[in-house]
């Protein structure tokens, strides 16, 4: 390479690295809004992309766990500028995001009973439960596409509410049966794309096992010294290995991640309460980047509430980095080692129907998520009672809350009827949020 050849390609990188942490810090709205935004700078202003090239990217992210959008930026970075580019746009997606809220996240355990940082997060709350809704409609309308498809998620839905089966394994168990089923009856849960892979165009297995030797070191690596340094039954090393759990099997976003979330960090961790749980998802909805980033407030405050022998303030720290490491870093791996399995993946009819399974299962995880989000913000005492496998939500009526109806019924109707953008539903059901405290009415 040539003086002026480096020169061209140092100048290229630095402007794809200010146009991506651009749209890291633009990047509102949850995983739609985002690829929308990727699609409009990439696709139909810099032509840097093509339209068939940027679906067949979205379709490879949208099978992999993880966060989609993030997935996609990698993806396009990597195909654009090779690994370096692929590094730069995933790091420059979450960086802005990850920053605001640890900010939130110190904010939120030093000042959180202030009355007006309460009624800050009720506002919040109360649009997040319109956009968990608009998540249930956008999902279905792909998952749908037989009855089974719809009889797969209401068992989800039922099963993820009245039962204690983790979440990865219901996932798991539904694609295995399709998988089993599938040669019986190959249209159970619709029809699907059958792509040829070029025999033309060989995998290199060596350079796949080289490439994902490599990033699952540096995926565990920061583990690996928290371990050594403070020994494996620390709260930190905690954290980090239920976050790779989490970031290993989290298909279907962030609301249906949410679900697993509640059912450990929350119910067997008690890492924090549910109605905290639903403050951090209205603080990662107001963040720019992946709503996914609600995961990084629970490892903030997981740790914050076990610090020893660090300062808690030092500790939450640690945590949200941590938990933002082990969520966000394996998608390097799967892009990067992954994307050139995707073609020979779509062409076996069985793996093709274990990932409609899945879709069909997410949906209705994503709808008992909604369920119980909405029953802790209108109801102020909703418990769960256990009894070996089986659990019932028990609600005690007098704790309705109207003021949280009231909003959430406000948000709704700006969000589905007025069709006001997500900045606009979530700044003014706020600003309605304080004119009820104003007048005395919560």
């Amino acid at each position: 390479m040539t003086r002026n050849q480096g020169l061209s390609v140092t100048a290229e990188t630095g402007a794809l690295s200010k146009t991506w942490f651009k749209i890291g810090c633009l990047s509102f709205g949850g995983a739609a809004a985002q690829i929308a935004l990727l699609h409009r700078e990439f696709v139909e202003e810099r032509r840097l992309i093509d339209e068939r090239s940027f679906l067949h990217a979205l379709n490879l992210c949208m099978l992999l766990p993880g966060p989609e959008a993030q997935q996609l930026a990698t993806y396009i970075g990597w195909r654009l500028s090779g690994v370096r580019g692929g590094i730069l746009a995933g790091s420059f997606f979450v960086l802005p995001g990850a920053l605001v809220m640890l900010g939130l996240s110190i904010v939120y355990v030093y000042f959180g009973a202030h009355p007006s940082i309460a009624t800050l997060f009720l506002g919040l709350k109360c649009a997040v439960l319109s956009l968990i809704i608009h998540a249930v409609i956008c999902v279905s309308r792909r998952a749908f596409k037989t009855l089974v498809s719809f009889a797969l998620a209401l068992i989800a839905f039922f099963v993820m509410a009245l039962t204690t089966l983790p979440f990865p394994l219901i996932i798991l168990a539904a694609a295995l049966m399709a998988f089993l089923l599938n040669p019986f009856w190959p249209t159970l849960f619709g029809s699907y794309e059958t792509k040829v892979y070029s025999p033309l165009v060989p995998i290199k297995w060596n350079e796949i096992f080289k490439s994902t030797t490599l990033w699952l070191i540096i995926w565990f690596l920061p583990l690996g010294v928290m371990a050594l340094a403070r020994g494996i039954d620390h709260r930190l090393v905690d954290i980090g290995l239920y976050f790779a759990k989490l970031a290993s099997l989290s298909f279907g976003g962030a609301y249906a991640l949410l679900a697993w979330l509640a059912q450990t960090a929350v119910e067997t961790k008690s890492w924090l309460s549910s109605l905290e749980m639903a403050d951090g998802l209205g603080l990662a909805e107001t963040t720019p980047g992946p709503t996914i980033l609600v995961t990084e407030f629970v490892g903030f405050l997981a740790a914050f509430r076990a610090p020893d022998p660090l300062h808690p303030l030092i500790a939450g720290c640690l945590g949200a980095a941590l938990t933002v490491w082990m969520t966000f870093a394996p998608s390097f791996l799967f892009i990067f080692a992954g994307a050139p399995l995707f073609e020979h993946i779509r062409s076996y009819p069985r793996l093709s129907a274990a990932f409609q399974a899945i879709t069909s299962v997410i949906v209705g995880v994503i709808a008992w998520v909604g369920v119980w989000f909405a029953l802790h913000l209108l109801f102020a005492s909703v418990t769960l009672s256990e009894n070996g496998l089986l659990r019932l939500p028990l609600i005690l009526w007098d704790s309705f809350q109207p003021e949280a109806a009231g909003l959430s019924a406000l948000a709704a109707v700006m969000f589905f009827i007025l069709r006001l953008p997500l900045g606009a539903v979530l700044v003014l059901t706020i600003l309605a949020g304080f004119g009820v405290q104003a007048l005395g009415l919560s």
